[in-house]
């Protein structure tokens, strides 16, 4: 048995391109940024950020479109397809993207466009609109031990 299958949770680094085939149907482009932090063996905390072009069709792309930013976050699940072709020069080119077979949008921030209503709320200055803004996502240290007592359930 064969498998192709990708996860990945992380940031846009562009807004989404959305473009029409000539058959008619929607596709969208996405650059997601993920991250990886760990300790070195001389305790020096390292960062290392990948970025993948993900490819997204139909109405997940127009919606995609719709709702993502640059910066939005997003859990994308799809499989891996590498694509050749020849460009202007003749040279021989090749990438590697992820196909989208579904997308999970991240919370939005206060600030975020779209005319959703707590952002409308928090750009006229409410209070309480800004309050229930969504906190920043912490990042997991899997080198701390985890104690029972800390465990929601």
């Amino acid at each position: 048995m064969n498998l192709n299958k990708v996860f990945i949770l992380g940031r846009l680094t562009v807004d989404p391109q959305l473009r029409t085939t000539p058959a008619g149907h929607s596709v969208a482009t996405l650059s997601v940024a993920t991250n990886r932090v760990w300790t070195d063996k001389g305790g020096n905390r390292k960062e290392e950020t990948e970025f993948h072009n993900v490819v997204v069709w139909g109405r997940q792309a127009e919606i995609a479109s719709q709702f993502l930013t640059k910066g939005s976050m997003l859990l994308v699940e799809g499989r891996l397809q590498t694509r050749a072709w020849e460009d202007q020069q003749g040279q021989k080119r090749k990438t590697t993207e992820i196909i989208s077979e579904r997308l999970q949008l991240g919370p939005r921030s206060a600030s975020a466009g779209g005319g959703g209503g707590s952002a409308v709320a928090a750009k006229r200055g409410n209070e309480k609109a800004a309050e229930s803004a969504p906190d920043e996502i912490p990042a997991i240290n899997l080198d701390e031990e985890i104690k029972p007592e800390d465990l929601p359930f």
